[in-house]
């Protein structure tokens, strides 16, 4: 497996302390956000310090188990965005090779 970027590395830890916020902020204990997710206490507490090793879909079910989820996905869609706005209407290809 190629070794995580500094860059990446660092936003791993930032959201694990930003999901670590909110539940603290929802006054959740990290075994309830834990069951709410279906997920074990220690992958949440792997999530919270920024883990990069945890599963894409053990993130998504945090999200999910804060109310977090819809406002995530909004974030990566591109119609969202400047460019993705400005260019929705060109004729996109369906694949990039």
């Amino acid at each position: 497996m190629k070794r995580q970027s500094t860059a990446v590395r660092e936003t791993f830890s930032e959201v694990g302390k930003s999901l670590k916020t909110w539940r603290m902020l929802y006054k959740l204990k990290a075994v309830q956000v834990a069951e709410r997710a279906g997920i074990s206490l220690g992958t949440l507490h792997k999530i919270e310090k920024g883990d990069p090793s945890i599963s894409i879909g053990a993130f998504l079910e945090v999200l999910n188990g804060l109310g977090l989820l819809e406002s995530f996905a909004e974030s990566l869609d591109p119609l969202n965005s400047d460019l993705g706005r400005m260019r929705i209407n060109e004729n996109l290809p369906k694949r990039i090779r």
